[in-house]
């Protein structure tokens, strides 16, 4: 009974709008106090779980992302994309969504990838007479593929938590990337074939586009050799992700402030505040999460939340389908970081006892938690790309609600369902069975 109030105290705590570490931190004291578990117990217990090197990746990747996002690489990105498919009608709305899985692929976060890229893409699509309810929706959707597209730094914090290969989980999540993009892309077109609003820019011949590719090329090149160094650093067996942050730390200071000089020193101070601020709020949560983790384990949460569901279902299918629907609202009330470190303590055991791999299971709960980010009523990332757009949400919900019914929901579908589009490579770059 305990254990069930503290859950429900953080789910009435954070709907009222209370910081999220205190969320947790009052649900901890509620344990503390309620069921008697001893402070000096659970305090040290904290200390020594986030006494890992894993963990200083994540203010790394964080930095990474926001010198990236004012660095002033977004634009280089898209014009390189734009040549390659930004010239048929609906074009430039499949730009928006490569360029976020590029971006992401460098940030490795929704919200950066959201604020850099919509903040070039809404002009151009404004400018080009495309509906603004359904390119805000879009890109708002697209998004997410900041957390798919690795390195993710949730993807870090649920290896952490885990206990599970940082590279595994980072490989699971690039197939329902890829899947996601492609339909997003798909129906982004389908939706706007019939549109004659739409300024669409004359083709270019062949030599005109392997020139002008050639040229934004050169200029994008220093941006996509990021996620090289990074990714390539990390399979290849040279760095670890740690190394791997570090180092893009150290690449992206110079392409910031001398190739594409969007840097200076006023935003640079502010990126490091920014990362500092973000990072110890994710650390203070981290250390309550890690004390309630261990309650969850002295109270047998995972089995009791087993128990539930086969009450209900003993089929493995339904049983998914039923944690599916708990991680998207999940998702709908927190933020990924908060929703990522609640989830997986509680779950991983839950769908180990189903027979689902550790690193299949990454690739779901990483898609969950994006679709919770944009589905409604809550779905923080589509809001925050309304104001971004400047346009209405009521102009936003019906292209959005399409983009998760045809694109999210069979993406989400798809990869819990069929675990091969998760684990084929990790088990490809890694070997061995996942």
């Amino acid at each position: 009974m305990a254990i069930t109030i503290a859950l429900i105290l953080i789910i009435v705590t954070l709907l009222l709008g209370l910081p999220v570490p205190f969320c947790f931190m009052l649900s901890t004291t509620f344990m503390v106090v309620a069921h008697g578990y001893d402070p000096s117990f659970l305090l040290p217990y904290g200390f020594s779980q986030m006494s890992s090197i894993v963990l200083l990746a994540i203010p790394l990747f964080i930095m990474v992302g926001g010198m990236m996002d004012k660095g002033g690489i977004g634009t280089s990105l898209v014009n390189f994309v734009d040549v390659i498919i930004g010239r048929v009608k609906g074009g430039l709305g499949v730009v928006a969504v490569v360029s976020c899985a590029v971006f992401g692929s460098i940030s490795g976060s929704c919200a950066a990838t959201l604020s850099c890229i919509g903040s070039i893409m809404f002009p151009r699509l404004r400018e080009n007479g495309y509906p603004m309810g359904h390119s805000a929706a879009l890109v708002s959707c697209a998004a997410p593929l900041g957390l798919l597209i690795p390195p993710s730094s949730q993807m870090i914090l649920y290896a952490w938590v885990g206990q599970q290969s940082v590279l595994a989980c980072f490989l699971a999540t690039v197939g329902p990337g890829i899947v996601l993009t492609v339909l997003l892309s798909a129906l982004n077109l389908i939706m706007l074939r019939n549109d004659t609003n739409i300024h669409v820019v004359p083709p270019m011949t062949l030599k005109e586009k392997f020139s002008l590719l050639g040229k934004r090329g050169k200029k994008a090149a220093p941006a996509l050799f990021m996620p090289v160094i990074v990714l390539g650093g990390i399979y290849g067996g040279i760095m670890t992700p740690t190394e791997s942050a570090a180092v893009a730390v150290l690449y992206s200071i110079p392409v910031g402030f001398f190739v594409y000089r969007g840097l200076n020193r006023k935003n640079f101070v502010q990126v490091v505040v920014e990362t500092a601020t973000t990072t110890g709020v994710v650390m203070l949560m981290m250390y309550c999460i890690m004390m309630l983790s261990r309650i969850y384990v002295q109270e047998r949460l995972p089995d009791l939340i087993m128990n539930v569901l086969t009450s209900v279902s003993t089929n493995k299918y339904i049983i998914l389908l039923m944690l599916n629907i708990f991680m998207i609202i999940i998702g709908m009330i927190m933020d990924d970081v908060s929703a990522m470190l609640l989830c997986t303590p509680i779950l991983l055991p839950v769908v180990t006892q189903l027979g689902v791999s550790p690193i299949h299971f990454a690739a779901i709960i990483g898609t969950n938690l994006g679709l919770g980010n944009v589905t409604p009523p809550t779905a923080p990332t589509l809001y925050f790309g309304g104001r971004m757009a400047k346009t209405p949400v009521s102009q936003m919900m019906k292209p959005a609600m399409i983009f998760i019914i045809f694109a999210w929901l069979p993406t989400l579908l798809a990869v819990t369902y069929i675990p091969e589009l998760a684990l084929w490579l990790p088990r490809l770059v890694l070997g061995g069975r996942f």
